[in-house]
């Protein structure tokens, strides 16, 4: 792609570039009007799309899952999503993990115990060994010696008699038994346990059961795609056929060896490892590949969550079509880090996040602000689709506050920011996803961690977090990035580009040049290349002001910064380095290539007039104004106005400026990763300016400024201002949704708890909090 032609679609980048919402229907009790007025809500908010999640009840259930009823409310959202141009993604069972009550017990997760027991000199019998109801006895085995000094040496037994010996001895069964776990945050109708995802006969019967016929049910509307949740499989080590497809693949029998995996004797680490690989490769092949082709005979992408419990490795993305992650921090290793490796092994163009999991914990607290320095993060890991958690359904009628999910954010419009903010900020982060799917990722750096390293971890993503420690930060912050790599991956790659976890302690001395070079460890860089092209993502993290020079490893005669807000070109020229100044939590593109530009700065400030005389609804008001300070509980908008006299606006450049945010602290620690932007801004949340009865811009992050030049006029003007804070000062006196908790554990039992919602009242500034500025600029 030619840089002009990059340049003209950044400014108006294609629809399939939006970012997404994840859907909630709670119950099922959702009705096709409120369905339909919250489509229309999403459209016009920008979003591109919806993906259905089907979630535990808030009211009564009015039908159950998988039911007709059910189906055809599915084939109506489908349909209207259709009409409306929004794309309609549907998750592959209800709540997570994938079961339900289809689920036989010998289809369901199931895990290895041990039972470790000194025994007497005496016969003895394996009946004396207690049983959960489902437990399988594997094998037994007898160790000379008590339990704490027992010997290394073992007898695999034959028998269920323990023979007779001259000491005490150390008897070890291994049972097979079901985990018990259910799916979680289940809907109505859809109870029952989690599914093996070890077995493909588990995995045919629920596609059977539950994936086909909800596909079926929306036909004829499209889908973009079927979509698989966090594995969450707790303790899920076993399958009845482990045992025999693990001698098939590694070559030997492990029944005699089992004990290795619960004491530390002889070869334990190799076992343990091949045990692991067994285990992964059971559940890429008999979980994801089954899907994954299932779906594709239907013409439909799988995409997928594909981390934690079964051990999913890197590698296990590669029987998706989408490889998606959640969590944030670009200097740390989240799960989309685990996805955007894969990916990029495997030459996926997208890359998939959840993004917004625990934002400014609780629901209503999150601003825009907050979502858009979120994503950056996401960004910054090589994201480039975005799935917002979320929307939640509630009925048009809901009283109070209405529904919304136990954890995350509420995001639609009882936000009172929405329709100022909503539109801008997706369409921002659309420039940026599309942006960023452009070309190749450049990441230096590629990390094995082998399955030696990891077990008896089953969570691999989490187990390699541990392992690398400190070594992704010192990565990020040193000028370069990085893929995680596992041994099927290998094939892939050039082997003497690849690290292991012997060659971390002395990493750094052993790596290129770097990619970049800034001299601030909060700004973060994500490198694409097309062709003759660089694109550079370059984004602020820390809640202050960054002053910094950027210097590309990759020489480049012409750069380019670009403004994803307005999709403009606001400074170009040459030479090797591009000084930048950041404000918190901004973020901004650099292009460089060899093709010649015309240099253009944004100016500078040349002048300031603090504007006065401001009213709050028609009455006088001193600022800053803090609506708390009389109206605590209050959500929505407010306008303020202004009159000024410019005696000349010929020639001039004039700006509006509320000033630069403050950082913060938290005022007590929380118990969930929650985003939240540690900054009080000058606007509590969004302002919308009115100038002479025309629209002026909104603006909900810093630089909290807006060019107004076009709109002024010689003598008097005036100025209004739209403010919008956020539903969590209505949430702090909000008592329907602890009624409708309460209601759902009483009829359908606990399936979940609100949580963090006594933070709600924390630290809210809402209003115009600093005294604005008109501003003259240098043309």
């Amino acid at each position: 792609m030619r840089l002009d032609e990059l340049r003209r679609t950044f400014a108006e980048p294609p629809n399939d570039a939006r970012p997404m919402l994840r859907w909630w229907w709670f119950g099922p009790a959702v009705d096709e009007a409120s369905l339909d007025r919250q489509l229309r809500t999403v459209a016009v908010a920008g979003f591109g799309g919806v993906e259905v999640a089907y979630v535990y009840p808030l009211g009564p259930a009015t039908c159950d899952f998988g039911s007709a009823r059910f189906h055809e409310l599915l084939r109506h959202a489908g349909l209207r999503c259709q009409e409306l141009g929004l794309r309609f993604d549907l998750t592959l069972g209800s709540g997570w993990s994938f079961g339900g009550p289809h689920i036989t017990p010998d289809l369901a997760a199931r895990r290895l115990h041990w039972e470790v027991r000194e025994l007497t000199p005496g016969p003895s019998g394996l009946s004396r060994v207690p049983v959960m109801p489902g437990d399988e006895i594997v094998a037994a085995y007898l160790f000379p010696g008590s339990i704490h000094d027992r010997a290394a040496e073992y007898t695999l037994l034959d028998t269920p008699n323990v023979p007779a010996g001259t000491g005490p001895r150390t008897l070890l069964v291994a049972t097979s038994r079901p985990t018990g776990q259910n799916v979680k945050r289940a809907a109505a109708g859809a109870e029952g346990p989690v599914l093996d995802h070890y077995s493909a006969a588990a995995t045919r019967a629920h596609i059977r059961s539950v994936a086909a016929p909800l596909l079926d049910a929306v036909a004829p509307a499209p889908v973009g795609s079927v979509f698989c949740d966090s594995l969450e499989v707790y303790s899920s080590d076993w399958t009845p056929e482990v045992l025999a497809e693990f001698g098939k693949r590694r070559g030997y029998d492990p029944l005699p060896l089992l004990p290795l995996l619960r004491f530390d004797i002889a070869d334990f680490r190799g076992f343990r490892a091949d045990f692991l690989r067994t285990l992964s490769e059971l559940y890429q092949e008999n979980f994801v590949a089954v899907i994954g082709d299932w779906a594709r005979e239907r013409g439909v992408p799988f995409r997928i969550q594909s981390y934690g419990v079964p051990p999913a490795s890197v590698s296990s993305f590669r029987y998706a079509d989408v490889a998606e992650g959640e969590g944030w921090d670009w200097t740390g290793l989240p799960q989309t880090r685990w996805a955007s490796s894969a990916a990029h092994v495997y030459g996926r163009k997208i890359v998939s996040s959840e993004v917004w999991t625990w934002v400014h914990s609780p629901s209503f607290r999150a601003t825009p602000l907050d979502l858009q320095a979120e994503a950056h993060e996401h960004f910054l890991c090589g994201v480039n689709q975005l799935v917002g958690h979320g929307l939640p359904y509630t009925p048009a009628d809901a009283p109070g506050l209405g529904w919304f999910f136990y954890a995350a954010g509420a995001l639609d419009d009882r936000n009172p920011w929405w329709d100022d903010a909503a539109p801008g900020l997706t369409t921002y982060l659309q420039r940026l996803c599309w942006l960023l799917r452009q070309g190749d990722p450049v990441a230096d750096v590629k990390i094995q961690v082998p399955f030696e390293d990891v077990y008896p971890q089953l969570d691999l993503w989490k187990a390699t977090a541990a392992k690398l420690g400190d070594v992704v930060r010192r990565i990020r912050t040193g000028g370069w990035d990085f893929d995680l790599v596992d041994d099927e991956a290998i094939a892939h790659l050039r082997p003497e580009s690849v690290l292991t976890s012997a060659d971390l302690p002395g990493l750094l001395s052993g790596l290129p040049e770097p990619d970049f070079v800034v001299d601030s460890d909060a700004i973060g860089v994500t490198h694409r290349r097309l062709g003759d092209v660089d694109v550079y993502f370059v984004a602020n993290t820390a809640n202050t002001r960054q002053v910094t020079t950027f210097t590309p490893r990759t020489r480049r005669s012409s750069y380019e910064q670009w403004d994803a807000r307005s999709g403009t070109v606001v400074r170009s020229g040459s030479g090797p380095t591009v000084d930048l100044t950041l404000d918190a939590y901004e973020a901004t593109v650099i292009v460089t290539s060899d093709s010649p530009v015309q240099a253009c700065a944004p100016g500078a400030e040349v002048g300031r007039r603090p504007l006065t005389g401001f009213t709050f609804r028609g009455e006088p008001v001193e600022l800053p104004h803090r609506w708390e300070d009389t109206r605590a509980g209050y959500s929505g908008q407010g306008e303020y106005e202004a009159h000024f006299h410019l005696d000349s606006v010929t020639g001039r450049r004039m700006f509006l400026d509320f000033g630069d945010p403050r950082p913060i602290r938290e005022d007590r620690p929380r118990t969930l990763r929650s985003f939240r932007a540690l900054v009080r801004p000058p606007v509590g949340e969004v302002v919308r300016a009115v100038v002479n009865g025309s629209d002026a811009g909104v603006v909900w992050s810093a630089p909290y400024r807006i060019e107004i030049t076009d709109l002024l006029r010689d003598g008097d003007n005036t100025l209004k201002l739209v403010v919008s804070n956020t539903a969590a000062n209505a949430l702090t006196e909000e008592t329907e949704i602890h009624r409708l908790a309460a209601d759902s554990e009483q009829r359908y039992g606990r399936r979940f708890a609100m949580q963090e919602l006594d933070r709600a009242g924390d630290d809210l500034h809402s209003g115009l909090l600093t005294t604005p500025a008109l501003v003259e600029w240098s043309r």
